[in-house]
């Protein structure tokens, strides 16, 4: 009895010894369980760790012999690595979409300067619908009247098909759909800048009749050169 009382004594000094181990706090990082699994050998952008000698020395694995936590690019500028982007230059997608400038708030701005550069055609209208389909109609529903399955539940959803929505820019409609508005969330980091505008056709085009639009709805239009206006977009 002596001897299973003093091992459970033990075990349990033992546990509290281990768990306070693990204890991390300040400049104490703690214990860390097979680090070689979360300190990455390739370089990580948004980290920079130029001490090769300290950090992580004992328990490294490396081939290079730096420590385990060294993170730094030896062949960029100052060891960074995250390389700073060219002066005076701006991003742009692979569409050639400037960064999206426009604040939430700046929804009558945006509709007004705005305007759609994706060409319409039958193709485009088609994808618009099915991508309607997937983010819209939950709330919106088929016919864009507010009567999704969603829309039933929380209400005030917009029926795209009444009202002042008719009369809506197609700026303002791609503007909402990329910041939100109201009860509905932005959707920028869901849709791509292209996707959206296409979006933006369909609801313009076959849900309201063109009214407001930016591209005209007669068929014998699309045989014209469509002018592309380049316009800010994510």
């Amino acid at each position: 009895m002596k001897i299973a009382k003093t091992l459970s004594i033990l075990g349990i000094a033992v546990a509290g010894i281990a768990l306070a181990g693990c204890r991390a706090g300040g400049e104490n990082q703690g214990l860390e369980y097979a680090p070689q699994m979360y300190h990455s050998v390739a370089y990580e952008p948004l980290t920079q760790i130029v001490d090769s000698e300290t950090k992580g020395n004992l328990i490294s694995t490396r081939e290079d012999g730096k420590g385990e936590y060294f993170n730094s690019n030896i062949n960029n500028p100052h060891h960074m690595n995250m390389r700073e982007p060219v002066a005076n230059t701006v991003p742009r997608n692979k569409q050639g979409y400037l960064p999206y400038r426009y604040k939430a708030f700046e929804v009558e701005e945006a509709g007004a300067a705005m305007k759609n550069p994706i060409k319409l055609n039958d193709e485009v209208l088609a994808e618009g619908k099915r991508l309607f389909g997937l983010y819209c109609t939950p709330c919106h529903g088929t016919s864009g009247e507010g009567d999704g399955k969603v829309g039933e539940i929380i209400g005030g959803v917009a029926n795209l098909k009444g009202g002042a929505y008719v009369g809506l820019s197609e700026g303002h409609i791609y503007h909402v759909i990329t910041k939100g508005k109201g009860r509905m969330g932005a959707h920028g980091s869901q849709i791509t800048p292209e996707n959206r505008w296409k979006i933006v056709h369909y609801v313009k085009q076959e849900l309201q009749g063109g009214q407001n639009a930016d591209n005209a709805v007669a068929v014998a239009d699309a045989d014209q050169d469509v002018t592309q206006v380049e316009t800010p977009a994510n």
